[in-house]
């Protein structure tokens, strides 16, 4: 789909999209009818549409907006795709919405608003059917005043709209297909599109490497582990740099403390954290990220087996510290350990790892929230706003230090599970004791990584949550002050 902007809308534009505001639709414009509106019940509310013939063939879509005064960057996403959704089958379509940013928006940051919200509208996944209906627009043309800034805006929303659409991508393909070693694959071609490094362990390399825990969790599947490793250098060198960490259990069984049969069902998102790494790391060039990037995606399933880690066993990781496992469902935060310590080595100066890490967290926050926790309040509150400017929501949950003695174990530095309660919260110490001093944040999106149902630009299925707040909070990274710690352990 293509965004450009022009100051008319197209003579061959089949549907025309115009806002329309709560409360003004006695004079919404030469385009619409008024009176048809009235007689229709059209209030202008939020998510309302009606489809008018236009003069001379085609449609005009009047787009129900709310009050002028509450419109912002989400409200414009959300009206661009219920325009893409209502005009779906019409090849060329137009809208008027950037004039409806108000005053207090920042024009091209309305403009990438629109273009994210189309693009991420006009995903479907349909490779596995035999018939399917993709969205037929080709050119989605935004009327406004001329502007670089305006044009290079539209760009970068459509190039954040295919980031978060490939996300869906990999986390909608079955798990037979959506293996670690395939994973690996479309890392390496999104690398190379992309201009990233790229760095993939085996699983000779991930033992030899200490990476304990991908390992275990990896030794009772008979499809090979990879612990994948990309590095964006921008134009210019960087003085800052953030690492990015995903969770990549590309299948969930439980391991030998096995998911009944419907908790497996959906069990291929469970890779969703790295989706939205991967993803997010493919358009940093395009946002003009001045950061210096690393990711850290470690990938395997988690299978039961005769060679399965068990309930009891103990695992060490690559910082040298070590986790009595008596939950082998509890496994995302033992890979992520890894790719944890990995970045604190490195030198970074701060973290974010994204993953469908607890039940729990949907349990506290529901499936459209994402939980936020951290070890450093400036680095925590940075990836919060970030998530506000891109349209996701997330919720600070604490980390008390009280509540790290409920995963002390009894033969090892930790346990895997602190309990019944607070599950998110236990999550969160296990993984803080990978970062030692570094401003570390956590995105839990084990809610809104799936969606059972089409809601404004989110088709059912895989949602690819993060990506965007990952690419605002690399875009607008400021390098955080460190809060000294006791916690960490050099690796040997």
């Amino acid at each position: 789909m293509e965004f450009p902007l022009v100051k008319a809308a197209p003579a061959d534009a089949v549907s025309l999209g115009v806002p329309v505001f709560k409360g003004e639709t006695s004079g919404p414009g030469a385009e619409l009818d008024a009176g048809f509106l009235s007689e229709r019940g059209f209030e202008g509310k939020a998510g309302e549409v009606i489809v008018m013939p236009a003069e001379g063939g085609g449609s005009v879509v009047a787009l129900g907006m709310g009050p002028r005064d509450s419109v912002d960057a989400e409200g414009l996403r959300r009206a661009a795709a219920l325009l893409v959704r209502t005009a779906w089958r019409d090849a060329r379509v137009a809208t008027t919405l950037l004039d409806a940013a108000p005053a207090g928006l920042d024009r091209a940051r309305a403009a990438q608003a629109i273009a994210e919200g189309a693009s991420m509208a006009a995903y479907r996944f349909g490779r596995y059917k035999s018939k399917s209906e993709p969205c037929a627009i080709e050119s989605f043309a935004v009327v406004g005043r001329a502007g670089a800034s305006v044009t290079a805006a539209l760009e970068r929303g459509a190039s954040i709209g295919a980031a978060v659409n490939l996300a869906r991508d990999l986390v909608n393909t079955p798990a037979g297909d959506m293996t670690p070693m395939r994973l690996a694959d479309i890392a390496t071609e999104v690398a190379q599109r992309a201009g990233l490094g790229i760095t993939v362990w085996d699983e000779t390399t991930i033992v030899k490497e200490r990476c304990g825990g991908l390992a275990g969790v990896a030794q009772g599947s008979t499809q090979p582990p990879r612990l994948i490793q990309l590095t964006y250098e921008p134009a210019k060198p960087a003085r800052t740099t953030v690492a990015l960490v995903g969770k990549g259990i590309t299948f969930d069984s439980g391991g030998l403390s096995l998911k009944p049969a419907d908790g497996m069902e959906t069990m291929k998102t469970d890779m969703s954290g790295a989706a939205a790494v991967l993803a997010a790391m493919s358009v940093l060039a395009v946002v003009g990220a001045k950061s210096r990037v690393l990711a850290f995606i470690p990938a395997t399933e988690n299978m039961p087996s005769g060679a399965a880690v068990k309930p009891g066993d103990v695992l060490k990781f690559r910082n040298g510290k070590t986790a009595e496992v008596l939950n082998t469902d509890a496994e995302g935060r033992l890979v992520l350990a890894d790719g944890l310590s990995l970045a604190t080595e490195n030198g970074v100066d701060a973290i974010v790892d994204v993953a469908t890490l607890t039940g729990a967290c949907v349990v506290a926050l529901g499936p459209k929230v994402a939980g936020l926790m951290g070890n450093n309040d400036e680095w925590t509150a940075q990836v919060q706003a970030a998530a506000a400017r891109a349209g996701e929501r997330v919720w600070p949950l604490p980390l008390p230090d009280d509540y790290r003695r409920m995963i002390d174990s009894e033969v090892a530095d930790m346990k895997n599970t602190g309990g019944r309660y607070g599950g998110a919260i236990t999550a969160g110490l296990f993984l803080k004791e990978f970062v030692g001093d570094v401003p570390w944040a956590h995105l839990d999106i084990a809610g809104p990584a799936r969606s059972d149902s089409d809601d404004g630009y989110t088709p059912k299925g895989g949602t690819g949550v993060a990506v965007r707040t990952l690419v605002e909070a690399v875009a607008g990274f400021a390098k955080p002050a460190v809060v000294p710690s006791d916690a960490g352990v050099s690796p040997e």
